[in-house]
């Protein structure tokens, strides 16, 4: 077994097991979520404040959360994921609320099933962490993504995969080398990094240079706040006031989409 086909088994059977413990992002879109769901996804309003009739890839995003929350906004959404029981999640919910949802499960570094520029935009939460090569992610995205389509992309930061979950006397310190290739070490009870999962680091060269050497022009990028002031020692939110977790970013694709064609070397999930 090579290491594609390692890491998309084992983080599918963990993401299987995280739905079955009903840990955190395994949990719906809630009633509150869908009154203004655009306004819950998209408070930065980098979709423009209308999303009626486009084509929407919610990208390695099973759970029941993004998907129904853009479908309820609208859009035609389809929902890619690797876990077949996250996108159990989104059918429940798209039952339960009459929300037309298309699911597929495949991993995001290969889809196959989707023609050259399929979709007006791409939603893509934090989980390229679980792939070895995030270069292949990027190509297949640009790839499924019409030109002028907008990529919106969450990622783990890389200076905080690399320090300590727990504080030192001089703050979080860094444990983990930049320049690696295989995966992280495995955690317990971290709310930075999901148990039973294959993670690895990817530099802010793969992450910004890789979207723009795909085709992708980015237009903006912020870190979503989660720092807290007054938070107990050795907190995620004490831990965030030392170190960004998260990076979004939003692209537009470039180009000409049908000049790429789909990859044949990634391994199938």
């Amino acid at each position: 077994m090579n290491e594609y086909t390692a890491a998309h088994e084992q983080n599918r059977r963990a993401w299987d097991q995280l739905v079955r413990d009903k840990q955190r992002f395994t949990r719906p879109a809630r009633d509150e979520d869908l009154q203004d769901p655009l306004k819950t996804v998209d408070a930065a309003g980098w979709l423009g404040g209308n999303i009626r009739g486009l084509e929407l890839l919610c990208l390695a995003a099973g759970g029941g959360r993004q998907s129904a929350l853009y479908a309820a906004a609208g859009a035609s959404v389809t929902v890619v994921d690797i876990s077949g029981a996250m996108l159990e999640l989104d059918r429940e919910v798209a039952t339960e609320r009459k929300l037309d949802v298309r699911t597929v499960e495949a991993s995001m570094d290969y889809m196959p099933m989707f023609p050259n520029a399929a979709f007006d935009v791409v939603i893509h939460p934090v989980s390229t962490c679980y792939v070895p090569d995030i270069m292949k992610v990027f190509s297949e995205v640009a790839r499924v993504t019409r030109p002028g389509g907008v990529y919106i992309s969450q990622h783990k930061t890389p200076t905080s995969l690399q320090s300590s979950n727990t504080p030192s006397p001089n703050g979080y310190e860094i444990t983990e080398v930049y320049y690696r290739t295989d995966p992280l070490p495995p955690v317990i009870g971290s709310r930075l990094r999901e148990e039973g999962t294959l993670e690895y680091l990817h530099r802010w060269e793969e992450l910004i240079g890789g979207m723009c050497r795909a085709g992708f022009v980015i237009e903006d990028l912020f870190e979503p706040m989660h720092a807290e002031d007054d938070s107990d020692t050795g907190d995620f939110a004490h831990r965030c006031t030392y170190l960004a977790p998260y990076v979004r970013m939003k692209a537009r694709r470039t180009g000409d989409a049908e000049k790429l064609r789909p990859q044949s070397t990634i391994i199938t999930s």
